[in-house]
């Protein structure tokens, strides 16, 4: 017993003072025992309190009467005087039930327990202690239907004490925990029943305890020796007991087993999860229509809600091309070829080390899981991996072994599928994680896959329409002539970065009569191969009408009209004619940027040109512009895939193209080197035409 329970009272024992005493018992209190003692010849001398209380006669009343004839009907005086003589003279107990007169004149009804007494002279005594008996039935049929109650409550119930430790358990209790009430009683909370996160479970006791506050429905989780391998859930309640005088007597603990409804509350939330993560691989995956973009986004869609290693391959047949025909359909048994595009990990690993690396071709035999997935078309799942199974998962022995030495436990292989067609197949892999693959796993994995397949395919089918239409572009780009006079010629051109399609850019360096060379720089709006065809139709017609020796806005004029009837393109075009014998050359421009003139001692500039509309439009006035130039002078013709970006201003790129220009390179091709890697951004989604032309004299 605690400090804080003791009290400390004054009472005159024998002369002595502050005698240290406990609270009294809260049970007595609510019984109201009353003592009587009388003496052999059945007179009142000792008469207490409660016995005043009970009765209704005073202490000064009582003492010195015959009891019997104070408290007994006279119908009842002959019983009683024979029970208590019986009792004085046997030394034999007696109990019973009998009607005692109040002073007030009316009966009551007492239980009765009485006794016989002896003192150290050998004189003998009779005590009587006697209770309302409505109060003690009461009582006992409270205390019958509490028990009753406890005992075959479904609820676990317990009692603790001020220290915490199991002083009354019932058989539901017993039951949730799988020990005995024998294993259970004397021992604290912790030792009996291992809840989870038991200091904060026991902090809360304390708090209760101290305060006097319940709490209800705790929810606790944890493992029983019953079934020490299950993850159960309980809702807990605790209460402080008191007795009828304030005085602390412990914990009252009730225990709900709510592992059921917390298991559906997990699939619930779960399922919730699992519809978020499906909304979430609509977002991020097929961003792009770059393949192994989109590979990489469903591997890290996979991780790490799915799985602690995700893999993305294709076979190697749908990369080849229209030309080689379609991927491996289901239904083959085959060894397969098969080219990894993306790895993504939750946590660093080894076993990112067994994964083949994104790019490789692997030849995987007709034993392997993954090739079997991909010839049935079908998932393949293996819940609990053995020794063996990590070899038909690896591409050899050693990576077997990093697999292993990672904790790779559980596989799962769901087939890329799109438009009938198997493309590959995405392979996932759980080492931390220690729940292994389930039927559920393999619905969301194969909801993944089915997303992230059409954007694959989308992305392959792309890509080999942009390889086709820049191959289409890159056969159209002239070659260098061999004699040009008075001029020294530098080009370059580059495509759109690999998520994006094949512009129009084109370039041109085209010999004239009498000496002279036209240079051309325009660009077809739009892109793909029907942009690529049109620049190739524009290019021809140009070639033409240069042999013609036309004016420039000649040229253009007819180029316009012939561009207007390839509606619905447009296209922006620079056509610059020069004669090395007049040491000048006409320019004309349709919708293009302005070229830099770049001349030795002085500052290079974007030469002031007529506009013009662009080719396409029609209805435009197109003019030429005379300009003179000098040996060592630099005219730079471009695109606007150079110059123009969406975060930036363009007068302020064509002030950096300017500022590039000032310092002269050792040639032509450093100097379109430079340019390119200054001004070029690797995400641009355009292409890029830049020649160079240095007058030679």
């Amino acid at each position: 017993m605690g400090s804080a329970d003791v009290f400390r009272a004054r009472l005159s024992v024998n002369g002595r003072a502050d005698v240290p005493l406990s609270p009294p018992g809260g049970l007595l209190d609510v019984l109201g025992v009353a003592a009587v003692v009388l003496d052999a010849q059945g007179r009142i001398v000792l008469w207490s309190p409660q016995a005043e209380e009970l009765l209704g006669y005073t202490a000064q009343e009582a003492l010195g009467q015959y009891a019997a004839q104070l408290l007994v009907a006279d119908e009842h005086l002959d019983l009683v005087l024979q029970l208590f003589a019986q009792v004085m003279e046997s030394g034999e107990s007696w109990e019973g039930v009998f009607r005692v007169r109040h002073r007030d004149g009316t009966q009551r009804l007492l239980e009765w327990r009485n006794m016989r007494l002896q003192d150290d002279l050998g004189a003998f005594y009779a005590l009587g202690l006697a209770t309302d008996q409505a109060t003690l039935r009461r009582v006992e049929q409270d205390l019958a239907l509490s028990l009753r109650l406890v005992d075959q409550s479904p609820i676990g119930l317990a009692v603790l004490d001020t220290d915490l430790r199991y002083v009354s358990v019932n058989p539901a209790l017993e039951r949730l925990g799988g020990l005995s009430a024998e294993e259970i009683l004397g021992r604290s909370m912790r030792e009996a029943l291992p809840f989870g996160d038991a200091d904060a479970l026991e902090a809360a006791m304390r708090q209760v305890l101290r305060t006097g506050k319940p709490l209800l429905d705790r929810y606790v989780l944890g493992r029983t020796a019953a079934d020490p391998d299950t993850e159960q859930a309980w809702s807990v309640s605790l209460y402080r007991l008191e007795d009828p005088g304030g005085r602390v007597l412990g914990l009252a603990v009730s225990v709900v087993d709510v592992t059921d409804r917390h298991r559906a509350a997990t699939e619930a939330e779960r399922a919730r999860r699992r519809l978020a993560l499906v909304a979430d691989a609509s977002v991020r995956i097929g961003t792009t229509l770059d393949l192994e973009q989109t590979a990489r986004e469903l591997a890290d869609v996979a991780v790490p809600e799915l799985a602690d290693i995700a893999a993305v391959d294709v076979l190697d047949r749908v990369l080849v091309g229209p030309d080689g025909g379609p991927g491996r359909a289901s239904g083959d048994d085959g060894p397969v070829l098969i080219r990894a595009l993306a790895v993504a990990s939750a946590y660093p690993t080894v076993a990112v080390e067994a994964a083949d690396r994104p790019s490789e071709l692997a030849r995987y035999d007709a034993d392997r899981l993954v090739t079997q997935c991909v010839n049935s078309g079908r998932p393949v799942m293996v819940s609990e991996l053995g020794t063996q199974d990590l070899t038909k998962i690896a591409r050899n022995v050693e990576a077997a072994g990093l697999l292993r030495e990672a904790g790779v436990h559980s596989y799962l292989a769901v087939p890329l599928i799109a438009r009938g067609e198997v493309l590959g197949a995405l392979d996932l892999k759980r080492a931390r994680n220690p729940e292994p693959f389930t039927e559920d796993d393999v619905l969301l994995a194969t909801e993944f896959a089915s997303r992230a397949a059409v954007c694959i395919d989308n992305a392959r089918w792309y890509r080999q329409q942009r390889e086709t239409a820049l191959k289409l572009q890159r056969s159209m780009l002239p070659e260098m002539p061999q004699h040009l006079v008075g001029l020294e010629v530098a080009s370059r051109y580059q495509p759109a970065r690999a998520g994006s399609e094949v512009g129009g850019d084109w370039f041109d360096i085209i010999p004239m009569n009498r000496e002279r060379t036209a240079l051309v720089v325009g660009d077809v709006m739009g892109s793909g191969i029907n942009a690529a065809t049109v620049m190739g139709r524009l290019r021809t017609a140009t070639q033409t009408l240069t042999k013609l020796a036309l004016d420039p806005a000649v040229v253009l004029r007819h180029l316009d009209e012939i561009t207007a009837g390839l509606d619905p393109y447009f296209a922006t075009c620079m056509y610059v004619a020069y004669d090395p014998h007049r040491a000048q050359c006409n320019i004309a421009n349709a919708g293009h940027l302005p070229p830099v003139l770049v001349r030795a001692g002085s500052a290079p500039r974007l030469l002031d040109l007529p506009t013009g509309t662009p080719l396409g439009v029609g209805g435009g006035v197109l003019r030429s512009v005379t300009v003179g130039l000098d040996p060592g002078d630099l005219l730079v013709l471009y695109t606007d895939g150079l110059v123009e970006t969406r975060d930036q201003d363009i007068d302020v790129r064509l002030d950096a193209l300017l500022g590039l220009l000032q310092v002269p390179d050792a040639s032509l091709e450093d100097t379109c080197d430079r340019l390119l890697r200054a001004l070029r951004q690797p995400d641009t989604p355009d292409d890029v035409a830049l020649l160079i032309a240095r007058v030679t004299g």
